[in-house]
């Protein structure tokens, strides 16, 4: 995909790519550290058919969504001969027992077995993540396991 970066004078970037069906998607940073979302057409990429402002926050979170199934697609076609394994996505929520925790305060691994491979949080992926790893909501974890052992993993991390 081709992203165009255009300098907003006093205001800070946008970057924005065209999908498929012709319509404009784009995000314009501010220079205050706050992001629209935005929508337009192909021919016009100043008329915004829709802009929805975006905390910090909810841009992480909203790159969380975008980014972390990306990861996990990837990482199920590299060990999709392999029988018996999935990825999944493992979200952190807000208030979780974990949150604000060490990940090695779960003993994930020796608990269930699984292996988390990464974690998102906001705009950055954690490959491979040390125990020392500190777990904050909203962060995805992603899990590699067996399928009941990436159930169990979940449960751990919503109940302690």
């Amino acid at each position: 995909m081709n992203v165009e970066v255009t300098p907003l004078p006093g205001i800070g970037t946008r970057q924005d790519f065209v999908t498929r069906s012709g319509r404009r998607i784009g995000v314009v940073t501010h220079r205050d550290g706050r992001f629209d979302l935005i929508v337009s057409g192909r021919e016009d990429p100043d008329a915004c058919a829709a802009s929805i402002a975006l905390t910090p926050e909810e841009s992480g979170t909203l790159a969380n969504l975008l980014g972390a199934p990306q990861l996990v697609a990837q990482l199920d076609k590299q060990h999709g001969g392999v029988g018996g394994i999935v990825t999944r996505q493992l979200p952190i929520i807000t208030g979780s027992p974990f949150d604000g925790r060490p990940l090695g305060d779960t003993a994930m691994r020796t608990r269930t077995g699984v292996s988390v491979v990464a974690i998102v949080r906001a705009n950055d992926v954690e490959p491979s993540p040390r125990p020392d790893f500190v777990l904050r909501g909203a962060d995805v974890l992603i899990a590699v396991g067996t399928p009941e052992g990436v159930d169990a993993a979940a449960d751990l991390l919503a109940k302690g």
